[in-house]
């Protein structure tokens, strides 16, 4: 059953529950008003006439004085010296003892009315009944009696059933018709999103649903399209990382393929058989390269990786990591400069945190040209955190590339890098464990004069 059937559905239940519940509603006022208000009235008129009484007999006058009152009124009155009188003046049979019990002529005796409702079956409805006694002392003298028949509640259903009929079905009419209009106009906007799922489930990633009032489907329209425009991102993305593991993956294999052939063949003259044998090494050790990072890229992606933290002295680890690359700059003689604050202490997973480093440092050494100079320091930031700044002299890097500079495989100059043996996920990776450590990675950089690539890290 579609949605706009059971809306549909709903509301035809809330309807017949509205005419069930109005029908309670009318009885609940037919015994709370109506049949309350009679006997106030009767109980009001009983102790009135009552009052004619002055003691001792009840003449024959007061009894037809009250009785030509009866004739009057609207309800039955009449007097009796007698309770069993009482069977002669109404008009159906009633056994004595059911009419005036023992427990009535008790509290009839201390003065208080007796009241009673039942159904009259000669009569087919309800009745009710006020006995007021007539008090001589203690004796009691005679009742005046009053009844009513109730009318049925169904004789008025019935007396206004054809209007009752006709209104209940303009109104369902009415009702059902403006209430589909608004069901179609309140589901039209699901089905869209509906069938553009249906599209995007199938491929269409350009799939988009008009934007509604902001009501909560107007937020869900506007949270489809968000999901979709991040969907189609997202598998941009996707498309470009393969193209770009393709690209780095045909280079290396391109030049391995060639060189085997060469030698294999005989092509390869003897004095060039090394020169082209470290080739394919370098080539197969950059291969592994990346992809080891992009194992490590995709790892740190997952929601189920997590680091093992560990307080750890920052500056010690950072020395480490400088000790293992001082060999290269020595190679490039360029010159290393530290400033190391050794009292800060951080929570983090030191085996990431000195890849962190390595990658950072490996690109300054890269960038970095003979005779050039790199500052490694370590600071203490708002009481709160710690900075690890690695600067270099080097080539700089462009103010439009900054912000893609994070991204996979994204290079400025990737002849270069490529002849330099990089990967293009170093920084990618950086910024990864930098957020999964609570902290970030700011690079600063300017065309001619070099980098700098900031590390900030929670301090214990």
């Amino acid at each position: 059953m579609s949605l706009s059937r059971k809306l549909s559905f709903a509301l035809l239940i809330a309807f017949l529950v509205s005419i069930v519940y109005a029908s309670l509603f009318s009885y609940m006022l037919y015994e709370g008003l109506y049949v309350k208000n009679l006997k106030t009235d009767m109980l009001q008129t009983g102790k009135r006439l009552a009052l004619s009484y002055e003691g001792g007999a009840v003449r024959d006058s007061l009894i037809n004085e009250i009785n030509g009152f009866g004739e009057k009124s609207q309800f039955e009155v009449f007097a009796v010296k007698n309770p069993r009188e009482l069977s002669m003046c109404l008009p159906f049979e009633i056994d004595y003892n059911a009419l005036i019990s023992g427990e009535d002529r008790e509290k009839l005796l201390t003065g208080s009315p007796v009241y009673k409702k039942g159904h009259v079956k000669r009569l087919g409805r309800d009745v009710i009944s006020v006995a007021v006694p007539l008090l001589d002392g203690k004796r009691l003298e005679g009742i005046i009696y009053l009844y009513y028949p109730l009318e049925n509640l169904s004789e008025m259903t019935l007396r206004y059933s054809a209007y009752w009929l006709v209104g209940a079905f303009l109104f369902l009419l009415v009702a059902l018709t403006l209430g589909n209009k608004w069901l179609k106009k309140t589901v039209k906007p699901l089905i869209e999103m509906k069938n553009a799922a249906r599209e995007l489930s199938s491929g269409n990633l350009a799939v988009r649903v008009a934007n509604y009032h902001d009501d909560e489907i107007g937020q869900l329209a506007k949270t489809f399209n968000e999901m979709a425009e991040s969907v189609q991102k997202e598998d941009e993305r996707r498309k470009e990382f393969l193209a770009n593991v393709s690209h780095e993956l045909r280079t290396p294999l391109s030049y391995m393929k060639g060189y085997m052939e060469a030698i294999q063949t005989g092509v390869a003259k003897k004095e060039d058989i090394e020169q082209y044998e470290n080739i394919i090494w370098r080539e197969t050790n950059r291969m592994e390269r990346l992809v080891d990072d992009l194992l490590d890229l995709a790892k740190f992606e997952s929601r189920e990786f997590s680091l093992k933290m560990a307080p750890i002295p920052l500056a010690q680890t950072v020395e480490e990591s400088i000790n293992k690359v001082k060999h290269r700059m020595a190679e490039k003689g360029i010159e290393l400069e530290r400033f190391l604050n050794y009292e800060l202490i951080v929570e983090a997973d030191e085996e990431r945190l000195i890849q962190m480093l390595m990658n950072v440092l490996d690109n300054a050494i890269n960038y970095t040209d003979t005779g050039g100079k790199i500052s490694v320091s370590l600071a203490m930031e708002d009481s709160s955190f710690a900075v690890i700044t690695i600067s270099d002299t080097g080539q700089g890097i462009p103010e439009a590339d900054l912000a893609k500079i994070t991204e996979r495989f994204y290079r400025v100059d990737k002849a270069r890098t490529r002849k330099q043996g990089g990967t293009g996920l170093g920084l990618a990776i950086v910024d990864r464990l930098a957020k999964l450590h609570g902290g970030t990675m700011v690079i600063a950089s300017e065309v001619g004069k070099g980098t700098s690539v900031s590390i900030r890290l929670p301090l214990v």
